[in-house]
């Protein structure tokens, strides 16, 4: 695996429904169904490093983008696995290159465990906390995903840039 250094104070943008507006650090959506790098039951945080990513990535495949909140994170990070360049033998075991597979269709449609979320499993279990990729929705975008719990573990950490306090503390506004 090649690894890198995020920041310090590295700015990150993610876009989530706007019902979750009060909890914009939560990986709790991503726990729910899973996501690329993670399987259901495992908390993560997907980011973008620009604004036009993070809304790509949140349309996903429909034609007009939904509502939606940006916010924007200040990451600083060690030791985070550097899979931008993608795949190389000469650098990653062959289950790397099946990173980018329809994980989804393989998941929800085959009832197939997609081998992004085993890759996602081994990068945790080493200690890491994310894998910086190319977004599969923007050209040339760059996307981060992070495993909370082990931001803490590295010592690693991804703030939301609030300086206004802008955002809702809770979830009220919605009742």
């Amino acid at each position: 695996m090649i690894l890198t250094s995020i920041g310090p104070d590295a700015p990150f943008h993610r876009a989530f429904t706007p019902r979750w507006a009060h909890a914009p650090e939560s990986g709790a959506g991503a726990a729910l169904a899973g996501g690329r790098f993670n399987r259901p039951g495992v908390e993560a945080r997907y980011l973008a490093a620009t604004p036009e990513t993070a809304l790509a990535e949140y349309q996903g495949e429909s034609p007009l983008l939904p509502p939606a909140t940006l916010v924007t994170f200040l990451v600083t990070a060690k030791n985070v696995v550097d899979f931008s360049g993608g795949y190389d033998p000469a650098h990653w075991t062959p289950i790397w290159a099946e990173a980018h597979g329809n994980w989804k269709g393989m998941a929800f449609l085959e009832g197939v465990e997609p081998p992004s979320w085993v890759i996602g499993d081994i990068v945790r279990d080493a200690g890491h906390p994310g894998i910086l990729y190319r977004s599969a929705r923007h050209a040339d975008g760059l996307c981060l995903v992070l495993f909370p719990e082990m931001l803490v573990v590295s010592g690693s950490t991804a703030r939301t840039h609030d300086p206004a306090g802008a955002l809702p503390r809770d979830d009220t506004s919605w009742k």
